[in-house]
């Protein structure tokens, strides 16, 4: 295949999901990327800065869509309720394969540098939210309460989705954890 050939950015994503399941990620060089998916090597870099980034590449994506939806939430909502709509558009990105999440999940989870990785991308989209509630004028300790308080229900409610058997849509599984952050939070 070319290099210019399109689709390559998906199937370089495909290829390396893949061999990192099939042999390991510490296992899987460039090179056996770049070759399963019918491209050059130097073609893989034009798309990943290096082979983690295939699992983290939607990271930029993920911060715009999410600080726009922050930003264009009612200036009469909540904090949390701006949260929300900030996490909604995350689920809208990343929740409608769930069987893709499983793998890459599994991946991860596989590999301590890894989880590093995702634990920081998370620390990274946290800091981003707290610095649109406060451009939104709430004050430090609430936006960043707030913006932590997030980014657990997001954790929580993405590792129920990823693990359940059923039906259950990422959307609902957010609904559902900022619920029952309600119902702990009204116990005192």
């Amino acid at each position: 295949m070319g290099r210019w050939e399109p689709g390559a950015g998906d199937r370089l994503r495909e290829a390396a999901l893949a061999l990192y399941l099939e042999r390991g990620f510490e296992q899987t060089m460039v090179a056996d990327i770049a070759d399963r998916a019918g491209v050059t090597a130097r073609t893989f870099f034009r798309y990943f800065a290096d082979k983690r980034e295939v699992l983290f590449d939607q990271a930029a994506e993920i911060a715009e869509k999410s600080l726009a939806a922050l930003e264009a939430a009612p200036a009469s909502a909540s904090t949390l309720e701006v949260v929300a709509a900030a996490l909604d558009a995350v689920v809208d990105l990343i929740g409608s394969d769930r069987e893709l999440a499983r793998k890459r999940q599994a991946v991860i989870m596989a590999n301590a540098e890894l989880r590093e990785r995702e634990l920081i991308k998370l620390a990274q989209m946290s800091a981003e939210l707290a610095d649109g509630l406060r451009r939104r004028g709430a004050g430090d300790t609430e936006a960043g309460l707030a913006a932590e308080t997030g980014a657990a229900v997001y954790r929580v409610a993405f590792q129920r989705w990823v693990d359940a058997a059923d039906d259950l849509d990422l959307h609902e599984a957010v609904r559902q954890a900022f619920a029952q952050l309600r119902t702990l939070t009204a116990s005192r």
